[in-house]
């Protein structure tokens, strides 16, 4: 009968070893390894994220009860401190790097966004994950709180994180937003937290559309009324100019649309350079914006992003990153195959099998696992 590899094996042939090595070289740093490398620091971190381990002891153990299964991974034999010094010392660009192969692997096969306009679609935003400062006194955010900031990018082509990047708890969001190189013709979507009027005449220079809501104490004058449909929920469909001084930072005209909600019975007010897209579908555009919260959700309660293996900051940015690199690697599967399992759902199939000797496609079909050739022979015996 054919042998399979066990099921994290055959997950991480979606890259090759030569191409890892290869990154692995452009991001060293300090002396060769004699025996523990970076490939077995990636496969032991990747396993913690998808099996769920608690801590380095617990980690390393895990590993330790695998030890007839680590041959075929390559990975070589650690203990605590060996895997601890390394995520401290080997720098975080490598997988930040891998991530960046990884995304345009998913990006590849992913599915379009559900909207009938062909521009791509992003939203932005930005979490904070929580640490204690007495544990990382690096990760200053307030007077006795410490943190690290989650700045994301959204397409909505598959719900991939696009523009990622980790900073200190303090930045704020447009410092970030600011150094996007966005697609032209693209179509982005944000909260009120990143409204700014220059920011938005940048983004206009630049053939890029924008969906947000408008701030209350905004001032404007009207230029153009367009028609409303209220059986859709347009209470108001308007080509305004910004005024006052923080308008003229932002010379070009926008459009300003008055929505009430049908579920909630709540109106919101949405600016947008977005002229060409009808009112409703700038409505559900914005609706749309709380994908990035599904999926900011979605990461700190599946994988290890809220507790860390490392308390130094090149530690928290490894495994954050290798995070991320392993929700791209269920993501590419998920699109790869055509699987109808949520990524919630293949993760808890997988944590079970991780370590199985499984056809890792038969699995997710959900096929019986096929007996090994020594149950058939156990068999062949009972049989005769």
């Amino acid at each position: 009968m054919a042998h399979c590899n066990t099921v994290i094996g055959q997950m991480l042939k979606i890259f090759s070893r030569h191409e890892f090595e290869s990154l692995a070289r452009e991001h060293h740093a300090g002396r060769k390894f004699r025996a523990f490398d970076r490939w077995s620091q990636f496969v032991a971190m990747t396993s913690a994220q998808l099996s769920g381990r608690a801590s380095l002891r617990d980690l390393v153990s895990n590993l330790s009860a695998q030890t007839g299964k680590l041959y075929h991974l390559g990975l070589k034999p650690t203990n605590r401190s060996t895997l601890a010094r390394v995520n401290d010392e080997k720098p975080h660009t490598l997988y930040e790097a891998l991530f960046g192969k990884l995304l345009g692997r998913c990006q590849s096969v992913s599915p379009k966004h559900r909207f009938r306009f062909k521009n791509k679609l992003y939203s932005l935003d930005a979490s904070v994950i929580d640490l204690c400062l007495s544990v990382f006194p690096w990760a200053t955010f307030r007077r006795a709180k410490g943190a690290v900031k989650l700045h994301m990018g959204l397409d909505h082509g598959g719900y991939l994180p696009a523009f990622v990047s980790v900073t200190e708890g303090g930045k704020h969001e447009m410092s970030w937003a600011r150094t996007l190189e966005l697609p032209r013709g693209s179509v982005v979507v944000f909260d009120k937290g990143f409204v700014d009027y220059k920011w938005f005449a940048s983004l206009v220079n630049k053939g890029v559309f924008f969906v947000t809501r408008q701030k209350t104490n905004a001032c404007y004058r009207v230029v153009e009324r367009r028609k409303a449909s209220k059986a859709k929920g347009i209470l108001c469909d308007q080509t305004i100019r910004l005024t006052g001084v923080k308008g003229k930072e932002c010379p070009f005209p926008l459009r300003r649309i008055r929505y009430r909600d049908a579920e909630t019975g709540k109106v919101y007010v949405f600016l947008t350079s977005a002229m060409h897209l009808s009112a409703k579908t700038v409505a559900d555009i914005y609706k749309e914006r709380w994908q990035i919260e599904l999926f900011f959700k979605w990461i700190k309660q599946n994988l290890k992003v809220k507790t860390f293996l490392g308390t130094s900051r090149n530690a928290v940015l490894t495994q954050i990153w290798i995070a991320l690199c392993a929700y791209l690697i269920l993501a590419w599967l998920k699109f790869k195959h055509c699987l109808d399992y949520s990524l919630q759902q293949m993760l808890r199939l997988l944590q079970l099998n991780l370590f199985e000797r499984r056809d890792l496609m038969a699995l997710l079909r959900g096929e019986p696992p096929k007996p090994t050739a020594s149950e058939l022979n156990q068999l062949s015996l009972v049989m005769s």
